[in-house]
């Protein structure tokens, strides 16, 4: 345990989500092991109970940061996109966690943190603070930020329309966003489901779309989240 140190002294004035980031971002020798451990377990699960088919893998660039987004209807998502990506490179995946539902108790918060590298992301007050995180983490190498437009899990056939938050990111950068589409999860393991069903999971991956030639400007978000959010329906209207 001695890698964690938990930064009792220098972090006791942050709050939850404030310590959990600094923990996130340098993980030690037995957080690392943890995660890697967790990771083929439930891997292993997904491919045996979920019958989980990933098609699309070669879309995902190897070679810089990039953003990864798709619908949301399930928890089981996050674990689904993760499932995509080598394991030697989880240590630099995060996947944004809403600090009103992950942060809320220290356990649920250091698990979220060791099994998936949860990013805590304020989605109701002061979301440009969260967004500011995520930027900086882009500009390291090797980052992938996983992120659902949406906001929250939906039921609907098609996802709800897309917050402003990954185009602000996108516009005016080279930086790659990735759109997928996550068939199943919903049936699998639904909103205020506590234990999940065994169905059939699919994820497809799309092509990473670019927006350095557009501004950061409001115009420039809602085309940009209206073209993504396209792009992940067509992704889940393709056929085998």
């Amino acid at each position: 345990m001695e890698e964690w140190h938990f930064d009792v002294a220098a972090h006791f004035d942050q709050s939850l989500a404030e310590r959990l980031k600094a923990v996130t971002c340098s993980p030690g020798t037995l957080t690392r092991g943890l995660r890697s451990v967790a990771a083929l377990a439930l891997r292993a699960w997904l491919r045996i109970f979920h019958r989980l088919t990933i098609v699309g893998r070669q879309n995902l660039p190897t070679d810089r940061s990039f953003v990864l987004i798709a619908n949301h209807a399930s928890h089981l998502d996050t674990l689904c996109l993760l499932s995509a990506l080598p394991i030697g490179r989880l240590h630099r995946v995060f996947p944004a966690a809403a600090t009103d539902y992950f942060c809320v108790s220290a356990s649920r918060a250091i698990l979220a943190s060791v099994v998936v590298n949860a990013l805590p992301f304020e989605r109701h007050f002061a979301p440009w603070q969260s967004l500011a995180a995520c930027s900086r983490l882009l500009e390291e190498p090797g980052t992938v930020l996983i992120l659902f437009p949406e906001g929250t899990r939906g039921a609907a056939p098609e996802p709800g329309e897309f917050k402003p938050g990954v185009a602000l990111l996108a516009a005016g950068r080279d930086l790659p966003v990735v759109p997928c589409h996550l068939a199943g999860t919903h049936a699998a393991l639904p909103k205020g489901a506590r234990f999940p069903r065994p169905r059939s999971v699919r994820l497809r991956i799309g092509a990473p779309r670019f927006y350095a030639h557009l501004p950061a400007t409001k115009e420039s978000a809602r085309r940009i989240c209206g073209e993504l959010r396209d792009a992940v329906i067509q992704l889940g209207q393709q056929k085998d």
